[in-house]
């Protein structure tokens, strides 16, 4: 049962419903699912046991190639236009308390000046899209907007996922409200479980979280305490310039402290310690706790509180199973160094999307699905290595009373934790080698040239046209991104003045039902940099096949679909 279920979700009746793919789950990874599918058609339907979306800040970094997804699907300006204000800073500063000595900081530009300098940048920075400081409590909000606009995606807050059973050629599921009065059987090709770490789909499907944890370290590895919390006078109090994030390193505790909007809200986050039973503590520990990291009492408003592990870098061992489908922290878990969890899992949903659009759709046979562990496994494992590099870099740092001392050595203490913390700072926060430089090397759904790529390494990226990566960006002389003349879904660039002829490949995507668009740009500049003269742009912009010619684009479009093997070369 490839095709598309008969009914719309939205018309069914409250005890049965029939949609293309369930999602259990609402956070960034199920709602970038519900939109990707949603803008093809596909018919999804999502349920969430919270009411709405995220109260809490969390993830609080939406990085480059994150924010160039949205843009693909047309509101990226609408995420930067939240978060911190246009004109504040984004710098990452240490101290050893936030009201006394500052340590290290990496100056970073504000969201107006990231605006008017991104065409400008090159090299490693080459981009559609710059980070942006946004919590994902905001992210999410945009996201469902928009999800709620697709006439095929049906949203349910407040319903879970109870039971499902995979079919063979559907899956079986049993969805209730969580105020236990109402409940439905949903028929649906698809599942897919994005329902976070303690995942009722992985524990039903019987999959293991692979990799590590248990990290000790004095920071970023073991309990944490989180506090959401309302500091009106904080800039004032602070004698430092100010910063989207503030990271306090001393002997008594370790914490760190994003802006939320810019002004008053924060999201902060310090160590707990053996032996403290951070469980039973109330607000006037909360308040205590801060005052640590500040250096004096500060009155705050407590808005939440709660205890989170730091420490993991674990990936499941499988991230499908017959028709049903891990993503998300369901799929991998990470240490938030990096701020790579919640960009990783929009990846997902950009990765599995389309694929499940293309075999729902008729245009692709189920084997293409198979391909979305092949890619994003190693991806997480990469990902998670990095994110726990990170937190070593700063955790395992150790830090002793003299740090605070007004004295020749406590200045010498101080000098030694700067230059480590500015190291640190550059390694965990200018990234652009593993925002940009995720590849698919050894898909089958990718055909390679015989090229290798750059090395990866977190600190640089080597833009290239190696099939199996992200395609090299440029600004076209009209002003616009290159990411913006793609087609929505396949797209074969045709590059220089005299560009071979591609009508094999319009003549083959008709044939195979793909929808594939020719997009020529005669700029030579743009031939040399990807170096070939055809290249083919898969719909998650992902570079599938570049070469010399279109003599062999049946077998290219069929490979690349998932339809056969690689064409020979």
């Amino acid at each position: 049962m490839t095709g598309a279920l008969s009914s719309n979700p939205a018309d069914s009746p409250s005890g049965r419903i029939e949609t293309d793919v369930l999602i259990a789950g609402a956070g960034p990874c199920g709602l970038m699912l519900a939109n990707e599918l949603g803008r093809r058609g596909v018919r999804a339907l999502l349920v969430e046991p919270k009411p709405g979306t995220a109260f809490n800040p969390q993830a609080n970094a939406t990085q480059a190639r994150t924010m160039e997804h949205f843009r693909r699907l047309g509101f990226a300006n609408e995420i930067r236009q939240q978060g911190l204000p246009p004109d504040h800073p984004t710098d990452i500063a240490y101290f050893t308390r936030f009201s006394q000595h500052e340590l290290a900081r990496l100056r970073l530009p504000t969201a107006e000046k990231a605006a008017a300098t991104v065409k400008r940048l090159g090299g490693s920075w080459s981009a559609a899209e710059l980070p942006h400081r946004v919590s994902q409590k905001f992210v999410e909000a945009t996201l469902l907007k928009h999800a709620r606009g697709w006439p095929s995606v049906d949203m349910r807050h407040g319903w879970r996922l109870q039971a499902f059973s995979d079919r063979g050629n559907h899956v079986q599921a049993q969805i209730g409200s969580v105020d236990g009065t109402s409940t439905a059987n949903v028929t649906a090709c698809y599942l897919v479980g994005v329902d976070g770490a303690r995942s009722l789909v992985r524990r039903q499907l019987g999959i293991e979280y692979g990799g590590s944890t248990g990290f000790k370290r004095d920071f970023m590895g073991g309990k944490m305490f989180a506090i959401y919390l309302r500091a009106p006078t904080f800039h004032e109090a602070l004698p430092h310039d100010r910063a989207w994030m503030y990271v306090s390193v001393n002997a008594e505790r370790r914490a760190f402290m994003a802006s939320v909007d810019g002004q008053s809200e924060f999201a902060f986050h310090a160590a707990i310690h053996d032996g403290e039973d951070a469980e039973g503590w109330n607000e006037e520990d909360a308040r205590r706790i801060f005052a640590q990291a500040m250096g004096r009492e500060l009155p705050i408003d407590i808005l939440s509180m709660l205890t989170w592990t730091a420490g993991h870098a674990l990936v499941a061992e499988r991230f499908q199973r017959g028709r049903v489908f891990l993503a998300g922290d369901a799929a991998h878990l990470f240490t938030p160094t990096g701020g790579l969890g919640y960009n990783t899992a929009v990846e997902d949903a950009v990765n599995l999307g389309w694929k499940l659009a293309h075999v729902v759709q008729g245009r692709a046979p189920e084997a293409l699905l198979s391909t979305y562990e092949i890619e994003r496994k190693p991806l997480a494992e990469r990902n998670t290595g990095y994110a726990k590099r990170f937190a070593d870099s700063v955790g395992l740092f150790q830090v002793t009373p003299e740090l605070e001392h007004d004295s020749p050595a406590g200045e010498t203490a101080r000098q030694f934790a700067g230059a480590h913390l500015d190291a640190h700072v550059r390694l965990e926060f200018n990234i652009p080698g593993v925002t940009f430089g995720g590849r698919y090397d050894g898909s089958p759904i990718v055909v390679p040239d015989g090229t290798l790529p750059p090395e990866d390494q977190p600190n640089a990226y080597v833009p290239t046209a190696c099939p199996g990566g992200r395609p090299p960006h440029a600004w076209l002389a009209d002003g616009r991104s290159l990411y913006d003349s793609f087609h929505a879904e396949w797209t074969l660039l045709a590059l220089g003045p005299d560009a071979p002829d591609a009508t094999a490949f319009e003549f083959a995507a008709q044939r195979a039902g793909l929808d594939l668009q020719v997009v020529r740009h005669q700029d030579p500049a743009l031939r040399t940099l990807y170096e070939a003269p055809l290249v083919l742009i898969r719909p998650d912009q992902i570079v599938a096949w570049r070469g010399p010619d279109a003599s062999a684009a049946a077998q290219i479009l069929a490979t690349c679909a998932g339809h056969a093997g690689p064409p020979a070369n």
